[in-house]
């Protein structure tokens, strides 16, 4: 498929009332208001293009930049290519999911995630923290630096109420996928968890509520998830 074809498709699948529901979430134009998973049956047709994807990104459409990170290589993305596509993740379905998901499959996602999370730039600072949560997600934990991982569950519960909005949501996420995916972590994220408290976050337009860290932890560990790794980041 070409890039012209897959923009027309996404495009036939637009309606006004997923896209008005996706810009109560935040979601930045422009977009045509395609589902996922009629954006997973394109993905089903391409599979993994590295090319395509690439093309796909620098539309600036939000549904194709979303459609590129489904197909996307993992293992013939650069830093280069990862930095150019966060700095141009400015709608968070991108920066917080489509961005750090190919960032922690590549080989380059703990080296990228530990400078992203130092960036002024609240959605690449956001990137930063999601890729760690989708990284600790992924790998298993003997291939895991637990040291640094216990040095920034620290950092979290220090700094993570003065962070900025979309920060401090990533931030909170981070604590969650610790305390769940990584055993030897486990108790260590519940602390920070405590240490923190409630977490604020501005989510303007919506019901959606802030999952409280420990609660969201022990859940886990009530259903017997704690250590069960995913298969890949995206979805």
């Amino acid at each position: 498929m070409t890039v012209d074809e897959i923009m027309k498709e996404l495009e036939s699948k637009g309606s006004d009332s997923t896209k008005r529901i996706l810009l109560k979430h935040g979601i930045l134009e422009p977009f045509f208001g395609a589902k996922v998973e009629d954006m997973k049956s394109i993905q089903k047709r391409v599979k993994k293009d590295y090319a395509l994807s690439k093309a796909l990104y620098a539309t600036g459409n939000t549904d194709a930049m979303y459609l590129s990170g489904l197909i996307a290589d993992e293992t013939a993305m650069s830093k280069k290519d990862l930095n150019e596509w966060v700095k141009l993740a400015q709608s968070p379905n991108i920066s917080e999911y489509t961005v750090p998901w190919i960032a922690a499959e590549s080989k380059h996602g703990w080296d990228l995630a530990l400078e992203w999370i130092d960036k002024e730039s609240e959605h690449i600072a956001a990137a930063g923290w999601a890729c760690l949560s989708s990284w600790v997600a992924i790998r298993p934990d003997n291939e895991l630096d637990t040291d640094a991982l216990k040095q920034l569950l620290k950092r979290v519960q220090n700094s993570i109420h003065q962070e900025k909005n979309r920060v401090r949501s990533a931030m909170n996420g981070f604590v969650i996928a610790v305390g769940t995916y990584v055993s030897p972590l486990h108790e260590a994220a519940l602390l920070a968890a405590k240490a923190m408290g409630p977490v604020t976050i501005i989510k303007e337009g919506t019901a959606c509520k802030v999952p409280d860290a420990g609660i969201y932890i022990l859940k886990a560990k009530e259903k017997g998830k704690i250590g069960a790794k995913k298969k890949m980041a995206r979805c």
